[in-house]
């Protein structure tokens, strides 16, 4: 979901990078996020356990062993070894893991649906939290260098992310192709500090043993539930890894965790576990007291570059899953931008990347301190780990046709230690928490929302219609005037006839000699074979149905599938052809089915929605709109 840098659609079809490209891709994308939390993850837990009591041994080594198994149970057995495999075409990701469960139903689930905009609604908070925490944190490292830069940091982080937001408009092809070697730096210099580190005291090995991580949580109560929020943090970025299946393909997106990600993040926490062994008082900056003072200035720089590259994958993840939402119907169109004319997966939607930096602003300006800022990071991601998990349960069950038992004996015990997880968040909600919770929240109700009045339009609508075969009987028995050239008329339901078609003959008193009811569908896949892509019926001489059906990754272009039509006998010329638009205007009412106030934001979500000329990408001056007024 985050910025397609390897594996890419053009005209011609699928583009596929060799695995070693496509496994350093991975590398710079994919694990941003999750590479970027020794900066805080280790500090934050040891904190929340000595909760103000001086750091000890087993304390040290109980947080160690949670962050091991954290990482080995809920991103690599989870994620990389069972999700992975969960693809809906090749792709991946929250609302793709939803299309699979209602393919796998046969049939609309809303607990799925449910289940899939409560995860999305998460993701898209998360995509606001993770540029803040994670440039707050690297910055931070300043204060090391030296006190007097302690003032600059929320005013140079804000600097970074104000910047990071505003050249996303053009595109990320240039700094994605830097993406991959920087990280490759980064995870090697993870690994290189932490063998160094080791040695100051190698019996912090002993947490390999889950013995330390049972014991801590069984030995400290509360405090140990607090902890195991804040070793929630090391996990975070690790449903990132499901979401960009997409884009990399599993082979490399494994490897790459398996055999080098993996390893270099276990070795830096067991190295800032092994600093503060020998020295307690370094876990008050635990990242950075791993190198000398003359070496803090450049290991910051490192740590920005990262965590920038980790802001811009959420950011563009955050982007792809929005237009994800537009096409399954979810949320009413907006405006896409296309920054690469090679890679389809880079996209920009102006108005979301407004909404995701005023959200960042507010979290920074807010929070001031990584500290402070990681109370509200575990929630957002840990609930959209517990909807992956229980759609993962469904997948498994109905597609890939496994036994109900057997499915839970898999799923189950994840679900679990997810739940568990949340539940440890949870306890930080009036420390910040409430924040992705909150948006979470208006998100979901948004989407609500709008599906909602979406339906109820349709159903208003519905009664003043009047069925296509009737029209066309009418017509037969008493023609109009019929003028040369095609019409085609834009629909939902090719069932009945076309508000713009009704009203060209009321006002116009005209009929052009070839008219195509058009209706678009967006299906349950990423993609659609364009074998698939278009679909014509001709009902009379003057009639013919067409359907165009779009993968909800795609981008719709209404005249280029038109094109196909050619193949199939139909001579379509975009030159002598019209388009046809109704253009609703909707008033609220009392009797709409829906209260007052979510009239009115249904009525504020359809005027903001992007015009369907653009978003169909049909040339303006092919088209006529036709206006309607409907009391919603």
């Amino acid at each position: 979901m985050t910025a397609s840098i390897t594996q890419t659609e053009t005209q011609e079809g699928p583009v596929t990078s060799g695995f070693w490209a496509l496994t350093l891709g991975s590398i710079g994308v994919v694990f941003g996020d999750i590479g970027t939390s020794p900066l805080y993850a280790f500090h934050e837990a040891v904190r929340g356990a000595a909760h103000g009591a001086p750091v000890t041994r087993l304390m040290v080594l109980g947080v160690l062993s949670l962050i091991l198994w954290a990482l080995l149970i809920v991103v690599t057995a989870k994620y990389v070894l069972l999700l992975l495999r969960a693809d809906n075409n090749g792709e991946g990701g929250t609302l793709s893991l939803m299309a699979l469960g209602q393919r796998a139903l046969g049939r609309r689930s809303w607990f799925l649906l449910a289940l899939g905009v409560v995860g999305a609604s998460m993701f898209i908070g998360d995509s606001m939290i993770t540029p803040a925490i994670s440039v707050l944190s690297a910055v931070d490292g300043l204060k090391l260098a030296t006190p007097a830069f302690e003032h600059y940091v929320v005013p140079l982080t804000v600097l970074i992310l104000v910047l990071l937001f505003a050249v996303q408009s053009k595109g990320t092809a240039l700094v994605a192709s830097a993406f991959g070697p920087v990280m490759v730096v980064w995870f090697a210099c993870l690994a290189v500090l932490g063998v160094i580190h080791i040695a100051d005291d190698p019996s912090v090995l002993a947490a390999i043993n889950p013995y330390y991580a049972l014991q801590f949580l069984l030995s400290h109560g509360t405090i140990g539930l607090v902890t195991l929020g804040a070793v929630f943090l090391a996990v975070t970025g690790g449903e990132a890894l499901y979401a960009d299946l997409g884009h990399f393909g599993r082979k490399p997106i494994q490897s790459a965790w398996m055999f080098f990600v993996l390893p270099s993040l276990l070795i830096n926490y067991f190295g800032q576990g092994a600093l503060v062994l020998s020295n307690p008082g370094a876990i008050e900056h635990s990242f950075y007291r791993m190198v000398p003072e003359h070496l803090v200035l450049p290991l910051v720089g490192l740590a920005t570059a990262a965590t920038v590259i980790a802001s811009q994958a959420v950011i563009t993840g955050a982007y792809s899953l929005v237009y994800q939402a537009v096409q399954l119907g979810l949320l009413p169109r907006f405006e896409v931008r296309y920054t690469s004319e090679t890679h389809a997966g880079q996209i920009y939607l102006p108005r979301v990347n407004r909404l995701l930096l005023i959200g960042v602003m507010l979290l920074v300006l807010l929070f001031h301190t990584p500290s402070n800022l990681a109370s509200a990071y575990g929630i957002a991601v840990s609930t959209t780990m517990v909807a992956d998990g229980i759609m993962g349960f469904v997948v498994i069950w109905k597609l890939w046709n496994w036994k109900a038992a057997t499915a839970a004996v898999v799923i189950l015990p994840f679900v679990m230690v997810d739940i568990t997880f949340f539940s440890a968040n949870l306890l930080k909600l009036l420390e910040g928490a409430w924040v992705p919770l909150l948006f979470g929240a208006a998100m979901a109700g948004t989407i609500w929302t709008w599906r909602r009045g979406s339906g109820i339009l349709i159903q208003k609508t519905r009664r003043i219609e009047v069925p296509l075969d009737d029209l066309i009987r009418s017509l037969e028995k008493r023609p109009p005037h019929v003028v040369k050239g095609t019409a085609v008329f834009l629909t939902s339901d090719p069932a009945f006839v076309p508000t713009a078609l009704l009203h060209n003959l009321k006002h116009n008193k005209v009929l052009h000699e070839h008219n195509v009811i058009l209706t678009i569908e967006t299906g349950h896949t990423p993609r659609v074979d364009l074998s698939e892509r278009f679909k014509m019926e001709k009902i009379s001489e003057k009639f013919s149905k067409v359907r165009l059906r779009f993968g909800f990754m795609e981008q719709p272009n209404v005249p280029k599938a038109l094109a196909i039509a050619r193949k199939q006998g139909w001579q379509f010329d975009i030159m002598s052809t019209s388009f046809f638009v109704s253009r609703r205007s909707l008033k609220a009412s009392a009797q709409s089915g829906m209260p007052l106030w979510q009239d009115h934001l249904f009525i504020a979500l359809s005027r903001s929605a992007n015009d369907a000329t653009d978003y169909f990408q049909i040339p303006t001056g092919r088209v006529v709109e036709v206006g309607t007024q409907v009391t919603i």
